[in-house]
This record gives structure tokens, C-alpha cells and sequence, in this order.
């Protein structure tokens, strides 16, 4: 079996995805957002080298907790390291458990045949994907996390052929990633997707700063200041707005039950 290059893991995750879960934070990051507030994942070469009988063991000792629950593999970015997620997810299905993926995309290539062989077979292991879009201009994105977005969305696009459900997670920045006009066009974007589940209108905050500072890393925000529950909730308001406008384009049948914040509701 694969082993996963491991930053730490989370024994009683409520944020993470659906239920209780045990998370699993990998090594090891091509990003680097101007927000992110894991710094010390981003290295590749860090980690330790965790076998995936180990996570699952640690799973089965406490599994009454993760009954609502079950396994998500967070970082860093996890799809870096797929030979390592089928194995853990193998097991996972083995033993029942619900596997769950947050990730940036952006390791998704889809002319890389040998890839998107993995990435097939990594699907039929994954009950749920939480998909982080930074941005969705594309020049706006490489500013704001040094990477293209291209591939990031046509994954999004992948899982959805593939019908496996998809959270989106977008963290909205103070005059960074909040203006209405390119909210309008994720949720435009979106919207014409029928795995889509949920959508996590994520509040910047400041907390991870001090990580830089103990790290020796510039954080690039400077003092930008988190942004209000008021203002996140009119701004999810306009990603919303792009969703029922391009399904009522598509003809899709829009619910917003199914729409609200996945853990704030």
C-alpha cells in the first residue's frame, strides 16, 4: 500500500464535510493562496509517511462517533497524492465508511490519460467532493493563488460526468474576492451542474496570520479585515442568484433547501 505523506490528523471534524469526521490533513501544496491559513502544509517534502491501515484503524477505535460521518481527506492538497487516497479509500469502502475529498482541483490535468485513469478509479471510491473555487476569473485566480484555474474547472466539470456529489467552497475576501460581478459568474458557472449539493460561502478571516509570522513568510493580506457574517450573507445572496439563473436557463430543477450553506444552513 501507498503510504500518505501526513501533516496531522483531526479526530472529531464538524466542519469538514457531512457529520462527525476524522480528517486527514496531507502534506504538500502547489497553491499558495494569499489566504490560505495552512502555510506549513505547502511543503512537499514535509510530512509524515502514514500508512493507510493506520488511518483506518484509528477510525474503527472511535467509529460510534463518525456514524453521521466518516473520513475526509483535506491538506495541503490531497490530490497530489492519489496513489495513496485509492488505497485509503479502498480500505475506507471495505469497512463502510463515507469518504470525502476537499480539495483545490488544481491537480486535475485532463489530457493526462494516466491521470484520469487514477482519478476514474479514485471516483468510484469517493462519495463526496468539497471543490474550493478561489476564483473564477482566470487572471484574478493567478494573482490571488499563483496557479491557473482552468483545470480547477474543468474538474468540476469532470465530477459532475462522473455523478459524484459536489460541495462548492468559496472563501470571500474583503476587495479581494467579493465583487458581485464575478460571484454573479461562479454562481453562474455552477449552476449548470446537477451533482451540485451544497454551496459553502466561506467568511476570510485573520487567525492564520500568526502562522506566517512564526514561519517567516510575508502574509500578502496585510491588514485586510475579516469579513462580517452581514456582508457574507448578501454576497452568498448573489452566487445564489447566478445558480437559479442558469438552471432556469437549463430547465434544472433548482431547490434551495438543497442550496444552503452545508454547515451553517
Amino acid at each position: 500500500m501507498t503510504k500518505g505523506k501526513i501533516h496531522s490528523l483531526e479526530s472529531f471534524g464538524t466542519v469538514d464535510g457531512p457529520g462527525v469526521r476524522y480528517v486527514v490533513f496531507v502534506q504538500g501544496c502547489p497553491m499558495r493562496c494569499a489566504y490560505c491559513h495552512n502555510p506549513d502544509t505547502w511543503a512537499m517534502t514535509d510530512g509524515t509517511l502514514t500508512d493507510p491501515q493506520e488511518i483506518i484503524d484509528n477510525f474503527e477505535r472511535n467509529r460510534p462517533f463518525y456514524e453521521s460521518g466518516g473520513i475526509t481527506v483535506t491538506g495541503g492538497e490531497p490530490l497530489m497524492q492519489i496513489d495513496f487516497l485509492i488505497d485509503l479509500f479502498t480500505l475506507a469502502k471495505e469497512h463502510g465508511i463515507h469518504t470525502d475529498i476537499d480539495t483545490s482541483g488544481i491537480a486535475f490535468k485532463p489530457g493526462n490519460t494516466a491521470l484520469i485513469e487514477k482519478m476514474d478509479k479514485l471516483m468510484e471510491l469517493t462519495d463526496l467532493v468539497m471543490l474550493d473555487i478561489k476564483h473564477i476569473d482566470p487572471e484574478k485566480h493567478k494573482d490571488l493563488t499563483g496557479q491557473p484555474n482552468d483545470g480547477i474547472l474543468a474538474f468540476a466539470a469532470y465530477l459532475n460526468e462522473k455523478n459524484v456529489d459536489m460541495w462548492i467552497r468559496h472563501v470571500i475576501v474583503p476587495g479581494l474576492t467579493d465583487e458581485d460581478e464575478y460571484l454573479y459568474k461562479l454562481g453562474y458557472f455552477i449552476g449548470q451542474f446537477h451533482n451540485l449539493k451544497a454551496l459553502d460561502a466561506l467568511p476570510y478571516h485573520t487567525m492564520g496570520k500568526s502562522k506566517y509570522e512564526k514561519l517567516g513568510i510575508e502574509y500578502k493580506l496585510g491588514d485586510t479585515p475579516a469579513m462580517s457574517q452581514k456582508d457574507l450573507i448578501e454576497k452568498k445572496k448573489v452566487i445564489l442568484q447566478g445558480i437559479k439563473d442558469r438552471r432556469a436557463e437549463l430547465n434544472i430543477p433548482h431547490d434551495d433547501s438543497v442550496m444552503l450553506d452545508s454547515t451553517a444552513g
